[in-house]
């Protein structure tokens, strides 16, 4: 006999139960059960960062354990957070603004015009603030701030403290602002310009202002005179003071570098001096710097004119041990080997030589003769042989480092000499030279302390080499190769160029000539407007790599 799914359910409740069976009876005349005791309904606190939607009896936090810590705990916290996330905690609450307001030491403004107006509130927070940047939008410059703004920053500014000062396209700004500035700061220690419109004048009140300034940078200066040669620049008629503190100067991309060559010679304890894409002849400045600032120890030169005879002058800095020349053409192994002569404690030579081949054999091998502490030696678009390579692996124990770019005379040879010599060397590059697996594979028994190599455009190395040298030297090794294709690697070159382009475009007029014709006035304009496209592309392909061949 068939039971009720109400009965099924009801018996099969009262069986699990351990009072006795009752007899049936209909839910009509079941009296509701009394509703089980409740538990007391406990207050909880709601974590920080949980969502109070979640439990709907919890209580709010009885108090802020937060404030249990003290101020030097969340000045930690602080510096380890980014600058947006450090704002957004400033206005958790008062006690967050105080400490954050107290400890920040960075500060970088929007350099407006209107900073002048708000500068006293800012500056009234921050009162612990030693690095202070001045920005102004490249498409703002109209629009920065002036002197009558400099100088309420000025006014504002915690004195005392200040340390590094950085101005930005700054257009407005003149030599009396600056002046200003630098009054306010008779502690800075470091001051960077760039894209500004003062001359170099306004440096004489920076030097008078601020006697503790140690490094100087400065870039793009628009308000500089038009000075046409370096007598003119070293007899002009601005008296800078001594700067006896000033231990860096760099100078970058100026008209008129040379008006800055009276303050850098008024550096007596001058260490690293850079002149980077400046124009004016050099020679006749680095006679004069190198006179006066003898204990130059750091030198970068990068697309300047400067000659054997300004590495002549190099030769007076006798401690000299960093030497950048990145595309100084008209220095050849004449000037190299005067600085090698004199300069022994040379550690960092770094060479662009711009493929002109004046710097070679000789002057390297002066090098290895002179400079036996040498750690560091690039060359790019230089040419050794093994008759250089071999006296540096033989004269230079303490070579660690060795990079070897678009050398057309480094190959197989030449590794096998370094690797039979260089003991000490652990990073090695070698970049567009003719080597292949005979001369990588010498490395596997060579340079014993060798632990990075860095292969790219060597077409010579296969991918067979690389792995063997990775398990021939075991897990410390690191090696990579980066091979440019055949199309790649031509289209660097202009004979590559066009033939690419050349490629390009017979593919294009082939495209064109297996279109199907439209057949409906929609389908013809939207044909014509692709052709129309197509056409621009082949005009400026045509424009950059020429014509294609004929077919």
């Amino acid at each position: 006999m068939g039971h009720s799914p109400s009965s099924l359910s009801k018996s099969s409740t009262q069986a699990g139960l351990s009072s006795p069976p009752r007899h049936h009876r209909s839910l009509s005349s079941m009296a509701p059960p009394p509703p089980p005791p409740q538990p007391p309904v406990q207050m909880v606190q709601v974590a920080a960062g949980s969502s109070s939607n979640s439990f709907f009896g919890a209580a709010p936090p009885a108090r802020d354990y937060t404030q249990d810590l003290p101020d030097e705990i969340l000045t930690l916290v602080f510096a380890s957070l980014s600058p947006a996330d450090r704002n957004a905690c400033s206005l958790a609450c008062a006690r967050w603004k105080e400490v954050d307001a107290a400890t920040r030491h960075r500060l970088s403004l929007d350099a407006r015009a209107a900073l002048g107006h708000t500068a006293p509130a800012l500056f009234a927070r921050f009162t612990a603030v030693t690095k202070l940047a001045l920005r102004c939008a490249r498409g703002s410059g109209a629009d920065s701030l002036g002197d009558d703004g400099a100088a309420a920053v000025a006014a504002a500014l915690p004195s005392d403290r200040l340390a590094r000062l950085k101005l930005r396209g700054l257009r407005q700004l003149s030599d009396a602002g600056l002046a200003s500035l630098a009054a306010a700061a008779p502690a800075l220690r470091k001051l960077s310009v760039a894209s500004c419109t003062f001359g170099p004048k306004a440096f004489v009140a920076v030097l008078q202002s601020c006697p503790l300034l140690e490094d100087l940078s400065v870039k793009r200066l628009r308000g500089l005179p038009d000075t046409a040669g370096a007598a003119t620049a070293i007899t002009e008629d601005i008296v800078f003071p001594p700067a006896s503190s000033l231990r860096s100067v760099c100078l970058k991309d100026l008209y008129s570098a040379l008006c800055f060559v009276p303050l850098v010679a008024s550096s007596p304890n001058l260490r690293s001096l850079k002149i980077l894409r400046c124009s004016g002849a050099w020679d006749l400045p680095l006679e004069v710097i190198t006179a006066r600032a003898p204990g130059l120890v750091e030198l970068h030169f990068e697309k300047v004119q400067v000659g054997d005879r300004g590495l002549a002058a190099l030769s007076a800095c006798r401690n000299l041990e960093v030497l950048f020349l990145v595309k100084t053409p008209e220095c050849t192994d004449t000037g190299i080997i005067s600085v090698a002569e004199k300069c022994h404690k040379l550690r960092k030579l770094h060479i662009d030589g711009w493929r002109t081949n004046r710097i070679g054999d000789f002057g390297l091998m002066a090098v290895a003769r002179g400079c036996p502490e040498l750690q560091e030696l690039v060359l790019i678009g230089v040419n050794p042989t093994v008759l250089s390579l071999r006296m540096l692996g033989e004269h230079c124990r303490a070579l660690e480092r060795l990079a070897l770019c678009g050398c057309e005379t480094v190959g197989d040879t030449e590794i096998i000499c370094l690797a039979e010599r260089c003991a000490a060397l652990k990073k090695l590059c070698i970049k567009g030279c003719p080597v292949s697996d005979r001369g990588m594979e010498a490395l596997n028994g060579g340079c014993p302390s060798l632990v990075k190599v860095k292969l790219k455009r060597c077409r010579g190395v296969s991918f067979e080499c690389v792995e063997n040298l990775k398990v021939t030297r075991g897990e410390s090794f690191s090696i990579s190769l980066d091979i440019v294709l055949e199309h790649d690697a031509g289209s660097a070159s202009e004979n590559g160029a066009q033939e690419t382009g050349q490629a390009q475009i017979t593919e294009l007029a082939d495209h064109m000539a297996s279109m199907n014709l439209p057949t409906n006035a929609a389908g013809a304009q939207s044909s014509a407007h692709t052709i129309n496209r197509m056409r621009s592309v082949m005009s400026a392909i045509r424009r950059r790599f020429g014509n294609p061949p004929p077919l």
